[in-house]
């Protein structure tokens, strides 16, 4: 039931720590009845959504954005910060503090939970994801919790349907009376350790095996040596699986994309329609969808890892390496999260302190390797690297794949590096974070991150792939050629025309005028190219070309060193332009955006120059 937007209406602040489920909760609570906007002058997001509560009750919540401290040490902070404060001119003060805290995490989201009591609101204390706690062992006394803070504690599963019912309902009850107002730094850092050990020892009992077992890992996986080759080994054998286990899942796929295009081939006239469905559709979205199973082989690996609380542990290994490069810890998860995609890994900056630190992380998220890369990668790789195994064990086509994520994760500490020494300040920045307990990775979490995940990729197929697809097929084709024509028809398109003009450029890299057409669609989402190829070859004058036949065909027409050079083309490739536009965003900075565009060009051209040229050498 939607609610409009009313000045009685009760002001609720969602906070919390980030990956505390705040945002779940949000979304639970107000659906699609939600608008995201920027708060004046900054580049932090303001989420404020409508809640009918079961009395008719209309609550305006607001999902302020993740925070550890008051304290402002970042934009998120300081937002946070100002709004529970009532320092800002554009955002009322809230009514009431919902403080949002991860069950299984209580020693670190309670030292946030006292800071916000201090400030004298009306508050409530959600204890998110207690089924988790609760599979984990771990037992916390509600009540007794509640009496030891003083507000009322309720818990919550925000991702369950009526996992927020037990908040809903005091949405009609009379407001819980606020404590007396504190100074933020009234209390010390040491008293807030001794008060959350309290709070610890009054409600909650931790099941003592797990703290013995989280203890005995630990001291293997957070060894500095045997640590750091766990780490590689695990990276290794994951890109590894992405090419073995797929290859019956691609099978599967190519067969009958193949037969699809074969059978729709068949049952139409030849004519304009005939190859817009099977050169245009079916060869460009079908070269694309069978790269699926890799991907989510990719996923399945990265969300298990980050279900059993090894991904912090990561960071925390690589905390010492990514300092000497001029990073920090906290710029790892960021930059794990660009393996995704780059978007979501910039926005992710906001909770890097030190503004240096912010920027240099985003100007190189984009260096790692993007699973919209994968399907180039895995085309390319295919096409020209033969499947045989490597000292009996591995298999090489997933050498090279492992190879060119390092040569990623590489460049962006050497780009960090450089960056480094254009800086005045150049000091350290420790990382200090919270070591999550050791869990069994819920099934039922991972196949939703893997069904989200499938769905946001066959979602880009759907729309902008096969926007671009057909767009690019009616450049491939008009203007038809003229009488007397000898070449295919494509040579007197659009698309043929902005390819040879685009030729003269990247000749000196090995690009043929049909790569040349594909990197323009590729701006828009990298995995295009792919699709742009496959359309771009079936239209060149074979009929019998189609999706499942693009590796053989570039196979037979690219020499080696012109797919070598396009491969550390994608791994600096010019990131797409939603990428740019998040740039231009987190940054409010032109110059940023621009900046982060002409290196990245450089670099690719200059990798792919390099690569050329040695492979022709060699050749």
């Amino acid at each position: 039931m939607s609610a409009a937007p009313n000045s009685s209406a009760l002001r609720i602040a969602l906070v919390g720590n980030p990956n505390c489920g705040k945002t779940a909760l949000f979304n639970r609570l107000t659906g699609s009845r939600q608008k995201v906007a920027n708060y004046a002058g900054v580049t932090v997001e303001r989420k404020e959504g409508f809640f009918t509560s079961p009395a008719g009750r209309t609550v305006r919540i607001l999902d302020l954005p993740g925070a550890y401290s008051l304290h402002s040490a970042s934009l998120d902070e300081a937002i946070t910060r100002e709004v529970c404060m009532g320092q800002r001119a554009d955002e009322p003060r809230p009514d009431l503090l919902v403080s949002v805290v991860d069950a299984t995490n209580l020693r670190l989201h309670l030292r946030f939970v006292l800071e916000l009591r201090r400030l004298g609101l009306p508050m409530v204390v959600v204890l998110n994801m207690s089924d988790s706690a609760a599979r984990r062992g771990i037992l916390i006394d509600r009540e007794a919790l509640s009496q030891a803070l003083g507000v009322p504690v309720v818990q919550t599963v925000a991702v369950k349907r009526d996992g927020a019912a037990a908040l809903v309902g005091l949405f009609d009850e009379t407001l819980p009376p606020a404590l007396p107002a504190q100074p933020l730094d009234s209390v010390s850092e040491l008293d807030t350790h001794a008060e959350v050990k309290r709070l610890l020892d009054a409600a909650v009992t931790m099941p003592a095996r797990t703290a013995r077992i989280d203890d005995a890992v630990d001291r293997v996986v957070l060894h500095p040596v045997f640590g750091l080759v766990i780490l590689a080994v695990l990276l290794f054998f994951m890109f590894q699986a992405v090419f073995s286990w797929a290859e019956p899942m691609m099978d599967g796929i190519e067969g009958g994309v193949h037969w699809l295009g074969e059978v729709v081939g068949a049952m139409m006239p030849d004519g304009m329609l005939k190859s817009l469905l099977v050169d245009g559709m079916i060869a460009g979205l079908g070269s694309v969808i069978v790269f699926l199973p890799q991907i989510l082989i990719l996923f399945l690996f990265i969300l298990t890892l980050e279900e059993s609380g090894y991904l912090p542990r990561a960071a925390f290994l690589l905390d010492r390496l990514m300092m000497g490069a001029g990073l920090s810890g906290r710029s790892f998860i960021p930059l794990l999260s660009s393996f995704a995609c780059a978007i979501p890994g910039i926005m992710a900056t906001r909770t890097i302190q030190d503004p240096r630190d912010r920027l240099t992380t985003i100007l190189v998220a984009p260096l790692m390797t993007c699973s919209a890369r994968l399907p180039v990668y895995a085309l390319l790789i295919g096409a020209f690297i033969p499947e045989r195994t490597v000292a009996g064990l591995f298999n090489l086509q997933g050498l090279v794949l492992f190879a060119l994520y390092v040569a990623g994760i590489v460049s962006a500490l050497v780009v960090a590096y450089v960056l480094k020494w254009f800086r005045r300040d150049r000091t350290d920045h420790p990382l200090l974070m919270e070591l999550p307990s050791y869990r069994v990775p819920n099934p039922r979490d991972i196949a939703i991150g893997l069904w989200e995940r499938a769905r946001i990729f066959l979602s880009r197929v759907g729309k902008v792939i096969l926007t671009l697809t057909v767009l690019l097929w009616f450049l491939a084709t008009f203007p038809s050629p003229p009488d007397g024509a000898t070449q295919p028809a494509i040579d007197y398109s659009f698309a043929g025309m902005i390819g040879r003009a685009l030729e003269y450029v990247f000749a000196p890299i090995g690009f043929n005028w049909q790569i040349c057409i594909a990197l323009v669609p590729g701006l828009a989402a990298r995995e295009v190219a792919v699709g742009a190829l496959a359309t771009v070859y079936a239209l060149s004058g074979s009929d019998e070309v189609v999706s499942v036949q693009l590796a053989p065909m570039i196979a037979a027409q690219w020499s080696l060193a012109t797919a070598l050079s396009l491969l550390a083309w994608y791994v600096f490739a010019p990131q797409c332009i939603s990428t740019l536009a998040v740039i231009k965003r987190e940054t409010n900075s032109w110059k940023v955006m621009a900046v982060s565009a002409a290196y990245l060009t450089g670099l690719a051209y200059f990798a792919s120059f390099v690569t050329y040229r040695v492979a022709l050498a060699f050749s």
